[in-house]
């Protein structure tokens, strides 16, 4: 039903808001499957991994929501992502973010996202 969905959703941003890959891993399905912005797809094994090194270089990752759309099988939020490389004020990033999220037997089956990613990675160069 939507609202255990919306739930299962709610949970998850939160555990990217706390940077708790635990908890992201167990709210992913088995057949779990992040697309990135460039359309690259990963695995759950593959992401357990990739959270964890993303929190490392952007220790203040935060995903802000304004809105949600759903649609017959998924789930689209909007909002903003923010953060600075390794912590540092001067690399600061926020950019209009878009997510498609599908759940399936309570899980997060797919988690795709859609962005300017050339602006946090830009902010890997940048000097204090």
């Amino acid at each position: 039903d939507l609202y255990m969905i919306e739930d299962i959703i709610l949970q998850f941003v939160e555990a990217i808001n706390e940077h708790n890959v635990e908890k992201i891993i167990e709210l992913m399905s088995e057949d779990h499957e992040f697309i990135d912005t460039w359309n690259r797809k990963e695995t759950k094994k593959e992401m357990s991994k990739g959270w964890k090194d993303y929190f490392e270089w952007f220790p203040d990752y935060h995903i802000e929501i304004l809105e949600y759309f759903k649609s017959n099988a998924s789930i689209g939020l909007l909002g903003f992502a923010s953060g600075s490389y390794k912590g540092n004020k001067n690399s600061y990033w926020k950019i209009p973010a878009f997510w498609k999220i599908r759940v399936e037997k309570e899980k997060v089956k797919l988690w795709q996202v859609v962005a300017d990613s050339k602006i946090p990675f830009d902010s890997m160069n940048e000097r204090s």
